[in-house]
């Protein structure tokens, strides 16, 4: 698509003197191979004089006149094209066209087309919502289109993916939260414990982490290194997660990164960030909020 930025007359000028150039040559070479090459051609003869195998030669034949045609209809349509609509340098085309005044009428209409089904769904909670079908219907086509990429189409997220469908919730598993969270983007921000626990420390805490059997010496003594190496401040003194800050439950076996010893250890020692974009700017509110409840539909009934 075409900037609606307007270049300086310099460039402006390069690209008009670029486009005639390449129009004019177009047509000429179209013109020139219209007509048999009667330097090239031997006399008497419809060939050009080179010969392989023999007997086979090289003919001079123009091309067929409808392919030919084809082309000037190409060339004259670019120019009625440069007339209408920019492209032609600086010059905005006589349509007036642009890419921002294209969008705008596209967004006028959608919204005059959807205006009164969002309409139907203003006054109404995240949670309610939640259990109205044709909202959530309309939901789940909003998370189709703008989520799914990252969340998986069944909403079960990856690695790095929040899965959506239990109830494991980083901020907070209400409407609000749920709504705040598709509106506003989140940034995770796991800080590194590398230089105060070491790579030992952050191993025995990752022990304790995934003990079986929490009186192991070797998870006794991660258990010792969580509280005294500052996690409690974000993950609380059981490690159960701290849902105003985004801190993660530690004691479940949902791990958002990767559950292995190593894995865990190396967040521990080098930190990990993670961002959920914004997306009101995208969606809108309407939209944001049926995804919302969508989302919310998706743990409803779930441990």
């Amino acid at each position: 698509m075409m900037s609606d930025a307007i270049m300086s007359q310099g460039w402006s000028i390069f690209v008009i003197v670029l486009i005639v150039i390449n129009l004019a040559g177009c047509g000429w070479l179209i013109w020139w191979t219209m007509h048999m090459r009667t330097d090239d051609q031997v006399e008497g003869d419809e060939s050009t004089g080179h010969v392989w195998d023999v007997d086979l030669k090289e003919n001079n034949n123009p091309l067929p006149k409808w392919w030919l045609n084809t082309f000037y209809l190409t060339l004259i349509f670019t120019v009625i094209y440069l007339v209408l609509y920019p492209g032609f340098g600086n010059f905005t085309g006589t349509l007036g066209w642009t890419q921002e005044g294209q969008y705008v009428e596209e967004v006028a209409a959608s919204d005059a087309k959807f205006g009164a089904v969002y309409a139907a769904f203003g006054d109404a909670s995240i949670e309610d919502l939640a259990n109205n079908p044709d909202a959530v219907r309309i939901g789940k086509n909003t998370y189709d289109n703008f989520c799914a990429a990252c969340h998986g189409a069944d909403a079960r997220g990856a690695i790095s993916y929040p899965n959506l469908t239990d109830n494991d919730w980083l901020y907070g598993g209400s409407g609000a939260a749920v709504l705040q969270t598709i509106r506003n983007g989140r940034n995770g921000i796991m800080a590194p414990f590398g230089a105060v626990t070491g790579a030992d420390g952050a191993n025995e805490i990752a022990d304790w982490l995934l003990a079986d059997n929490p009186d192991d010496p070797s998870a006794a003594a991660g258990k010792a290194r969580f509280m005294s190496s500052g996690c409690i401040g974000c993950h609380g003194i059981n490690g159960e997660g701290n849902q105003a800050l985004g801190a993660p439950n530690l004691t479940d076996d949902i791990w958002l990164h990767g559950g292995t010893k190593e894995r865990i250890a190396a967040i521990i020692m080098n930190g990990i960030n993670n961002q959920m974009p914004a997306q009101l700017d995208v969606i809108g509110e309407d939209r944001a909020r049926l995804a919302a409840a969508y989302v919310l539909s998706l743990s409803k009934g779930t441990d």
